[in-house]
């Protein structure tokens, strides 16, 4: 694949205005397969997705300070809690962290927006998830006023200087917006309150915030413009279709992964001598079988 073909370069929108309506929810950017394909190709990432986050958190247990976060933003239905089942799933637990975000509580309320989020930023070595993030503060905390117009203009700067300082500091940072139609939300609603099994999922406030789709739109869009940088780019994942979306990200994930051209640690002691000990002077007085 080529620099052109990367996941990466076809997910991220252009630099400047975004327009949400102009990028289509169904679409596959970097993928020609179908639905069968799609679900092979993200099957074959597993193993190498894998190594390599076995090998970051083997960094990290080494003492390397480096690791990777994955930002998962959307509306109601499009996809976080699968993307964690289908992609994330396909990595180590030991080394992930996830963290889901709601309503401040009254105690990071006390604190700055950015409080809370530095409390749950991946350790060293760790793969970091966030369903739903700090982008709350300038997404719902705009459609709804839960907060001044000037403090919301604020935040979109502290949010750039604070993603500026995680990369700084050896965070990689993979942001995903999940962009389902309000048609498809509808289809998905609608199949929760028709399965028994899935009215768990179902939320009657979803409805309140479906009524505000334009003005959330228009919140993504505009939050996307300020905070898309070239050390901290948005990706919009067309997410109609889960499988492609669920690809799309583990594929994100594998190129971010890649690019930090992870190397398992050297031993901090001498191999031989140990395999010496091991062999010629085992103390439970074993001999190979």
């Amino acid at each position: 694949m080529s620099a052109a073909d990367t996941y990466a370069v076809n997910l991220r929108p252009p630099a400047g205005k975004v327009d949400l309506a102009g990028i289509a929810t169904d679409a596959t950017p970097a993928f020609d397969g179908d639905k069968e394909a799609g679900a092979a190709a993200l099957e074959a990432t597993g193993p190498e997705l894998a190594d390599l986050q076995e090998r970051l958190f083997a960094e990290g247990r080494a003492g390397g300070g480096r690791s990777l976060l994955l930002v998962l933003q959307g509306m109601d239905t499009s996809g976080k809690g699968g993307t964690l089942r289908s992609t994330v799933g396909l990595v180590d637990p030991q080394g992930l962290r996830i963290t889901s975000f709601k309503a401040p509580t009254p105690e990071e309320l006390e604190h700055d927006f950015l409080w809370r989020i530095r409390r749950a930023l991946p350790e060293p070595g760790y793969v970091g998830v966030f369903d739903r993030s700090h982008y709350e503060d300038v997404l719902i905390a705009r459609v709804r006023e839960l907060a001044p117009r000037e403090e919301i203009e604020r935040r979109y700067d502290a949010i750039n200087g604070f993603e500026a300082e995680l990369v700084e500091s050896g965070t990689t940072i993979v942001k995903c917006m999940l962009h389902i139609s309000a048609e498809e939300q509808k289809e998905r609603l609608l199949a929760r309150l028709e399965d028994p099994t899935k009215h768990w999922k179902y939320n009657p406030g979803d409805l309140d915030e479906r009524a505000l789709w334009p003005a959330y739109q228009d919140a993504y869009e505009i939050a996307i413009e300020r905070t898309n940088t070239d050390a901290v780019p948005w990706h919009v994942i067309p997410a109609d279709k889960k499988w492609y979306r669920n690809l799309a990200i583990a594929e994100l994930l594998l190129e971010a992964l890649q690019g930090m051209s992870l190397q398992w640690p050297e031993a901090d002691f001498d191999v031989e001598e140990e395999r010496r000990r091991l062999t010629d002077a085992d103390p439970l007085g074993g001999a190979d079988s």
